[in-house]
């Protein structure tokens, strides 16, 4: 079948391909002959009960620096496509979720991946509170002194803020760090929400473990190792990503996580395992799938793409 496909997501001429899964996602969909429609979030209109956006036509090539052409600018009926791939980045704010709620209003008729409900109501950061028995000491508050209480019981501790994503804004703060008192001024200036303090886990230094998950059921796995000087393992800050398989622990994880996945309607998940412990459930924009499939892996995009067309 030929499918009418729109994603919205960043701007396409600033995206990094070699690591980027929007950009799968979209090879994948040409390759099997669907039309793509790209719009950039802020291009949304909604009026009178219609939902449309101004975008270009697309086609890709998997060539560094020439990697797409749009054309056929115009403004499109969102409604009337088969499937709309929400795939902009966090910071999830209320621009994020306005867009969720606009998806809303025309998804399951046209089918919207990952669910804009369910992204809304599952934050990487709050979804994972769902599953305390995995997850490392956390404390979720903007209180100075429940923080500083809590670094006393710990020790060495990681905060960061709430709806950061790409490992911005993530500080690791031993004992001994005068620094505290500071830093929270500083969050406190620049994030209205809470901030998320967690236990500091040393199993960091061997890797942040990304499993993906597609429909509930594990579709690979890659390890990202931190910079040498660096706490964060994230990609964007200079992690190292190296082929991984999945540990007993891993595979308990997933299975309590996947079927509530699956009901939810997130058909495409990374979640982010640290040694024995869970830190984050990804649902708005995962990465990670070009890398696995590097690593000789399964070709996740096309197993995403599977699982979309069996929907509609």
């Amino acid at each position: 079948m030929t499918l009418n496909i729109a994603i919205q997501m960043d701007p396409i001429d600033s995206i990094d391909i070699v690591g980027d899964s929007s950009f799968a996602l979209i090879l994948e969909a040409r390759r099997r002959g669907h039309d793509v429609f790209y719009y950039l979030p802020q291009a949304l209109s909604f009026r009178d009960s219609q939902l449309t956006a101004t975008g270009s036509s697309l086609e890709v090539r998997d060539e560094d620096g020439n990697h797409f052409t749009a054309f056929d600018e115009r403004r499109e009926d969102i409604s009337g496509m088969d499937v709309v791939l929400l795939r902009q980045d966090p910071p999830f704010d209320m621009g994020y979720i306005t867009t969720t709620h606009l998806l809303e209003r025309i998804h399951p008729k046209t089918l919207v991946v990952n669910d804009p409900a369910h992204v809304r109501n599952a934050p990487e950061k709050v979804f994972v509170l769902d599953y305390p028995q995995f997850m490392p000491p956390t404390l979720i508050t903007r209180n100075q002194a429940d923080i500083v209480a809590f670094r006393r019981e710990f020790g060495d501790i990681i905060i960061k803020p709430l709806y950061g994503n790409g490992g911005a804004g993530v500080f690791r703060l031993t004992s001994q760090d005068q620094n505290l008192a500071s830093l929270l001024e500083i969050f406190e200036q620049a994030f209205p929400e809470p901030f998320i303090i967690q236990q500091y886990v040393p199993a960091v230094r061997a890797g942040d473990k990304r499993i993906i998950l597609v429909d509930g059921k594990v579709a690979g796995a890659i390890n990202r190792v931190p910079a040498e000087g660096e706490s964060r393992s994230n990609m964007h800050v200079g992690g190292r990503p190296e082929p991984a398989g999945l540990t007993a622990r891993d595979q308990e994880i997933c299975d309590a996580l996947g079927p509530e996945l699956k009901a939810r309607g997130l058909i495409f998940v990374g979640i982010d395992v640290i040694g024995d412990v869970l830190t984050e459930i990804n649902v708005t924009s995962p990465t990670g799938i070009r890398e696995v499939k590097r690593f000789g892996g399964e070709d996740i995009a096309a197993l995403i793409w599977d699982a979309i067309e069996s929907r509609v």
